[in-house]
C-alpha cells in the first residue's frame, strides 16, 4: 500500500464517520472531508432532510465551509473525501471550485457524474479538470449505503 493510498483511507474513514450522522439524521448516509495542505478544512454531510433542501448534499455543504475557511471560492491545494460518487450538482460545484482532487468511495450507477453516468470532472470543455481517485474503501461505502436502503425498503413495506 502506497503512502497517498494510506492517506487517502485516513480521510476517508473521517468521510464515513460524517456519513453516519447523515443516516442518524434520516438522510442518505454521505459524508465529505475537505483538506488544504494537510489540515481539515471542511466536514459535511447530507442535509436534505434537515433543511429541506434538495442542494444540502456533502459535498456542497463542504465546498461552502472550505471557501469559508480559505476565504476564497478558489480551493485550489485541495483534495475532497466523497463516500460516494458524486451527482451531476455535485461534480459541477467541484469543477467551478477549482478543487484539485476527488477521492471518492463507491460509484453510483444511477447519479454518479465523474465515472457512472457522466464525466463532468475531467470534462476537456469545461475550465478545470479535476484529478479523480476512486474506490477509496468502496466495500465500506457502498455496505454503508446498501444497508441504509434496505432498511428503507423494509420500513416502506412494514407502513403499508
Amino acid at each position: 500500500m502506497t503512502e497517498q493510498h494510506k492517506i487517502d483511507e485516513k480521510y476517508m474513514q473521517l468521510a464515513i464517520k460524517q456519513a453516519i450522522i447523515a443516516e442518524e439524521n434520516g438522510d442518505v448516509p454521505v459524508g465529505a472531508v475537505i483538506i488544504h495542505k494537510e489540515q481539515i478544512i471542511a466536514k459535511a454531510y447530507n442535509q436534505r432532510q434537515q433543511l429541506n433542501d434538495p442542494t444540502a448534499h456533502a459535498e456542497i455543504i463542504a465546498l461552502t465551509q472550505a471557501a469559508a475557511a480559505l476565504e476564497n471560492w478558489r480551493l485550489h491545494d485541495c483534495t475532497i473525501y466523497v463516500t460516494l460518487e458524486p451527482c451531476t450538482m455535485c461534480a459541477g460545484a467541484l469543477v467551478l471550485a477549482r478543487i484539485d482532487r476527488l477521492v471518492y468511495g463507491c460509484d453510483d450507477p444511477k447519479t454518479g457524474a465523474v465515472k457512472s453516468l457522466y464525466n463532468i470532472t475531467q470534462d476537456e470543455r469545461l475550465n478545470h479538470i479535476v484529478n479523480v481517485t476512486s474506490g477509496v474503501l468502496a466495500d465500506d461505502c457502498s455496505a454503508m449505503l446498501s444497508n441504509f436502503f434496505n432498511r428503507r425498503r423494509n420500513e416502506n413495506k412494514n407502513n403499508q
